[in-house]
């Protein structure tokens, strides 16, 4: 036993190392890291989750709910913790687990070498989907009750508490915390483990969700996210997906291949297991959101069909556990060197730690200095989600929450960042300060350059910042 786990502990290392260093090198989004911060900021300073929105001043005082609380307070206090450094480090801590137990569920059924294949594959086609936000905590939740359904299925029920657990934390973390239920429930149905313990686990499950600061009211939330015309008219992650770019080609390869595969191979998919492929298939085609979900179940189906191929027996008889150990410890820390810390002292600076066009630091640096300037500001989207918790005295008309704006709103942002009509409606709402995106708003920042009404304070190649020439005066 010990030569196989140290034999398979190496396997695992040597699949983690290229994806905790690519978790580390990928820039921070501002979409929903920096309002989630602030949200968790807020609740450790008031001892209270925000009920109002604090953060807009178009929406200020309007009721709004933080379901996902916890994982903004986490993210805070990270941060207070370590700055930067330790916000990637918790993201990479997070995949490796998440993709950890993938790997001994693809290990379970085939080969170590095997599941580190698949999970190599599997972390470069999901790397999109690791920004820093709510759902990243929850995907090790994801995989720890597919891993123990699939247990359970096959006679194992010691791990059904996950499930209880899981939707505990899930409930207070993101907003998807019905996915558990539905692995459960399909299991339920067309699993062929002993249901009596797996219905108890899921009658459980219902009254842990409710074990939030909200109660009854975390499945109000959900029912308004699935409702909520701004997330699926403007947030590009409910839109379904489309075969563009190398990971979405792998997306669809590996859909479009995985029938054939499931036919052909020796060893045959269940029909529990079948349901979760077409389930979680189809909501991957209606949502980008979703993909992921999806690649996570179908990771391990594809390792087990793989398997009926190759000798799953077949190890190497003279293994060194020590040496194992000691390789695979060494191949876990060495993506330590792909940190900013470091990569400042061997000069790494065509990575960025934030996404660059998106994340307006000089910007805020110059608003901070002139506070007096900062009054009904109108910012690119994503520039107001930095704001919310860079520079939260300068209040944005808007930010990166989609659904705590109605959809007129965002059809009217738009519209202006089109260049339309945006005079009438910058007057109409008193604006006094732009800040603008030169790659998401072109156009307008052209036009805006053009008009007598409005001066160029500051400029920089991510943003430029525009106040009204009679204010000046």
């Amino acid at each position: 036993m010990k030569r196989s786990r140290s034999y398979g502990f190496l396997w695992l290392s040597i699949a983690l190392m290229p994806l905790i260093g690519i978790s580390f090198l990928l820039a921070i989004q501002p979409q929903d890291y920096w309002w989630l911060m602030r949200v968790g900021q807020e609740t450790i300073q008031n001892d209270a989750i925000p009920v109002t929105d604090t953060i807009s001043w178009s929406q200020a005082g309007r009721p709004i709910v933080y379901q996902q609380w916890l994982s903004g307070m986490i993210l805070y206090l990270v941060y207070e913790s370590g700055g930067i450094v330790f916000t990637l480090l918790l993201r990479g801590f997070l995949i490796a687990i998440t993709y950890a137990v993938i790997w001994v569920m693809a290990r379970e059924v085939s080969t170590p070498r095997l599941a580190t294949v698949v999970v190599f594959v599997l972390g470069i086609a999901t790397a999109n989907n690791w920004s820093v936000r709510s759902q990243l905590f929850v995907y090790p939740l994801f995989v720890l009750s597919l891993w123990c359904l699939l247990r359970w299925q096959n006679g194992d029920k010691k791990q059904l508490w996950i499930l209880p657990v899981s939707a505990l934390l899930w409930a207070n973390l993101h907003g998807s915390f019905i996915l558990p239920f539905v692995l459960a429930g399909a299991a339920l149905v067309f699993g062929k483990g002993e249901r009596k313990p797996l219905g108890i686990a899921l009658a459980l499950m219902i009254p842990a969700t409710l074990l939030n600061p909200r109660g009854t009211g975390v499945w109000n939330y959900f029912v308004f996210m699935l409702n909520s015309p701004s997330d699926h008219l403007f947030a590009f992650e409910w839109a379904p997906p489309r075969n563009e770019g190398w990971q979405m080609n792998i997306f669809f390869a590996w859909m479009l291949g995985f029938a054939p595969l499931a036919t052909f191979s020796p060893r045959k998919l269940s029909v529990f297991e079948w349901v979760l492929y077409l389930g979680f298939g189809w909501l991957a085609l209606t949502g980008l959101r979703y993909v992921i979900w999806f690649l996570f179940i179908v990771a391990v189906f594809t390792a087990a069909l793989l398997a009926g191929w190759f000798n799953n027996s077949a190890e190497p008889k003279q293994i060194f556990p020590a040496l194992n150990f000691g390789l695979g410890i060494f191949l876990l820390i060495l993506p330590l060197i792909f940190l900013p810390d470091f990569r400042e002292r061997w000069k790494v600076d065509s990575v960025a730690v934030y996404e660059t066009s998106t994340t307006p630091l000089a910007a805020t640096e110059w608003l901070a200095a002139h506070p007096e300037a900062c009054s009904n500001l109108w910012a690119d989207y994503s520039f107001g989600g930095y704001l919310s918790f860079a520079l939260p005295s300068c209040k944005p008309w808007m930010d990166s929450r989609f659904n705590a704006y109605p959809p007129e709103q965002w059809t009217e942002y738009v519209q202006v960042s089109r260049a339309e009509n945006w005079q009438a409606m910058f007057d109409r709402e008193d604006i006094n300060l732009l800040m603008l995106s030169h790659a998401a708003q072109p156009k307008l920042v052209e036009v805006v350059i053009s008009s007598r009404i409005w001066c160029e304070e500051y400029h920089d190649d991510v943003a430029v910042i525009f106040s009204r020439c009679e204010a000046m005066e």
